[in-house]
């Protein structure tokens, strides 16, 4: 991760407007856990990066492509994958004509 993973968690969670408190209760943790990963002193293991991920409502892939700028490049490439696979047929057949024409 990235030099600055803590306070990118932390602007992360300011961003939507949670406090310590409810992130650790939400966690499972205590509110020093959080503080720690916020102040760069710990980092959070994969399992707790997974739920923190959910409740910032969002994909683990999206949020590691926030804290990894080189790995936000595939988390974008994947959003998209994830999202062209919610559409049908016809819908995938615009996009992809819309996509020839921007190249």
């Amino acid at each position: 991760m990235s030099e600055n993973y803590g306070e990118q968690i932390k602007s992360y969670r300011t961003r939507l407007g949670l406090t310590q408190g409810e992130v650790a209760s939400a966690l499972n943790v205590t509110p020093g856990y959080i503080s720690n990963v916020e102040n760069g002193r710990t980092a959070m293991s994969l399992r707790i990066l997974t739920y923190y991920a959910k409740i910032m409502h969002t994909s683990l892939d999206s949020l590691v492509g926030e804290l990894e700028p080189s790995y936000k490049s595939s988390a974008l490439d994947n959003a998209i994958i994830a999202e062209i696979s919610k559409m049908d047929e016809i819908k995938k057949e615009k996009l992809l004509r819309t996509i020839e024409i921007w190249k």
